[in-house]
């Protein structure tokens, strides 16, 4: 890790490429400016950058823009909704060449916004798999829609055994739905619930507020894997996970 010298006692973090401790990113329309300010302050702490929702459709500046982030060393993925479109649309044979000309290695499966049958989604992260590193994604985007813990645990085992290399537990970019309440806060039974059954280095949770970094830092470690991280909270998001912040110096 790129720290500025070695004189503090701090939790050991694994150097890129990670399997654990990931930080996954979201670009929400980031220009080229700001994504190359974000990379010099701190690129040894982004793993994955996700183009978020169908933004790299709409995207300008998108290829030189995937080209910096791969030369920095940060894997980029398409956001899962964009899939979901695609599939909607039935265009998901142009979404798979969109993601080649892209020279992407990484992609997102999800069903959050629409409702795709469990076992067609299953299919395509098999599919997928082959070819690609697969993050899917369980959890409603609607703050309407309960699942039982037990169905959580049924569906991440199940993308898992059928090929995902981390499943992602939805939260929306806002941090209100899916694993948290509407005000935000952690939906802590469910979390417990699914840690129970699967392994924690297997998930990545959605994270986007302070609040909710810390309580899965203190929880699991500083070597949780949290994603949808704004990018002007990469920084801050290390000091919490080596205890360079007040939130965890415990």
């Amino acid at each position: 890790m790129a720290y500025q010298d070695d004189f503090l006692d701090l939790p050991g973090r694994p150097a890129k490429p990670r399997s654990e401790g990931v930080t996954h990113v979201i670009d929400t329309g980031l220009t080229l400016s700001q994504a190359e300010g974000m990379l010099e302050t701190a690129g040894d702490y982004i793993d994955i950058v996700k183009l978020g929702w169908g933004s790299a459709y709409v995207t300008g500046n998108l290829d030189e823009k995937v080209a910096l982030y791969r030369h920095m060393g940060a894997d980029v993925v398409l956001g899962g909704t964009f899939w979901e479109i695609c599939h909607g649309q039935g265009r998901l044979e142009d979404w798979r060449r969109f993601v080649d000309r892209l020279g992407l290695e990484t992609v997102e499966v999800s069903d959050g916004a629409l409702d795709i049958p469990h076992p067609e989604k299953l299919e395509a992260i098999t599919a997928l798999s082959a070819d690609f590193r697969v993050l899917s994604e369980v959890g409603s985007k609607d703050n309407e829609v309960i699942i039982a813990p037990f169905r959580w645990v049924e569906m991440i085992t199940a993308e898992l055994e059928a090929g995902s290399w981390k499943v992602i537990t939805e939260a929306r970019e806002s941090g209100t739905a899916g694993i948290y309440r509407g005000d935000g806060e952690v939906r802590m039974g469910l979390i417990e619930e699914i840690a129970v059954k699967v392994p924690v280095g297997k998930l990545l949770f959605e994270a986007p507020q302070k609040a909710q970094q810390v309580w899965f830092i203190e929880n699991f470690g500083p070597n949780v894997n949290l994603g949808n991280i704004p990018p002007a909270d990469v920084v801050s998001l290390e000091t919490l996970r080596v205890g360079l912040r007040a939130d965890t110096m415990g």
